[in-house]
């Protein structure tokens, strides 16, 4: 697979970033609940090993809520903090200031016992498309930040001031220069963090039904009225039966494959087929 996504904007965000980095006082990484791995981006390590972190899953609307409630146990046992939140609805979003008070207790203790006051700085970082936008937006409870349903939204570097006292940066979403595991960068493609145009959008629809088939073939057939899903299908083949189901047919009778690949890409991104994570904690213990 040989993904192009890598654009100059990208490169400009990476110095903007590591530019930044010793203004904040704290950083709150976004990623999607129904990957939580894949929409990590591991360069944060590297850029904030120094500053604390809060975990965001977000979307948990779109996500298997028994998936996350394991990757939510996940995070906490490894001492991590972690707040699930739909940022586009504002669920659990208030609490991420009061998270980063607590985590920043002692430093806001010693500037008071210094007489100082001073706002936190924080930054919102993750991969284009978990919803940074609407996070941000909804923090300081007014349209500060664009939104889009595609990548690449958010232009350059803003600081914006909530009431709590706080200040935050954003910024746009960046991915990394090169995915070490194929499923990764096949995983942000079925989210839409990278755009569709770079892939073939029936081979696409057919590797996520693949993906599918293996945890939740029972919403795929409860979707699209599928009588069955046979362990040998493979995703082409259940594309077919949806798109026969849905009457999918061009001239000459032949399927309309491409159309029904746009309609699961579709309907998976908005969790008309159901709620769906990608990953659990089983699946990468050990990588």
């Amino acid at each position: 697979m040989n993904l192009q996504w890598y654009p100059g904007h990208m490169a400009t965000t990476r110095r903007l970033i590591e530019e930044n980095v010793k203004l904040i006082d704290i950083v709150v990484e976004i990623m999607d609940a129904r990957v939580p791995v894949s929409s990590r981006n591991p360069d944060f390590d590297v850029f904030f090993s120094t500053k604390p972190r809060i975990a965001l899953l977000n979307k948990t609307d779109l996500a298997d809520a028994a998936a996350t409630e394991k990757w939510v146990a996940w995070y906490k046992k490894r001492g991590i903090e972690v707040i699930c939140v739909n940022a586009l609805a504002g669920k659990g979003t208030e609490k991420i200031p009061q998270a980063a008070r607590l985590l920043l207790k002692d430093k806001i203790e010693k500037n008071a016992e210094r007489g100082l006051t001073k706002s936190i700085k924080m930054m919102v970082v993750g991969i284009p498309n978990v919803g940074k936008s609407s996070l941000i937006n909804r923090l300081c409870k007014k349209a500060a930040a664009k939104t889009g349903d595609r990548p690449g939204v958010t232009k350059g570097k803003q600081w914006l001031r909530l009431r709590e006292g706080i200040e935050i940066l954003d910024t746009p979403g960046i991915l990394w220069p090169k995915f070490e595991d194929e499923r990764v960068g096949m995983h942000l493609a079925f989210i839409g963090s990278i755009r569709d145009e770079i892939m073939d959008t029936e081979t696409l629809c057919c590797h996520l039904l693949e993906s599918l088939k293996l945890r939740y073939a029972d919403k795929l057939c409860a979707r699209y009225k599928l009588d069955g899903i046979d362990e040998e299908d493979t995703g082409y083949d259940i594309l077919q039966k949806i798109s026969k189901k849905r009457g999918f047919v061009i001239s000459g009778g032949e399927l309309d494959t491409e159309r029904g690949a746009r309609v699961v890409l579709d309907e998976f991104r908005s969790a008309t087929i159901g709620q769906i994570t990608l990953e659990l904690p089983e699946d990468v213990e050990g990588e």
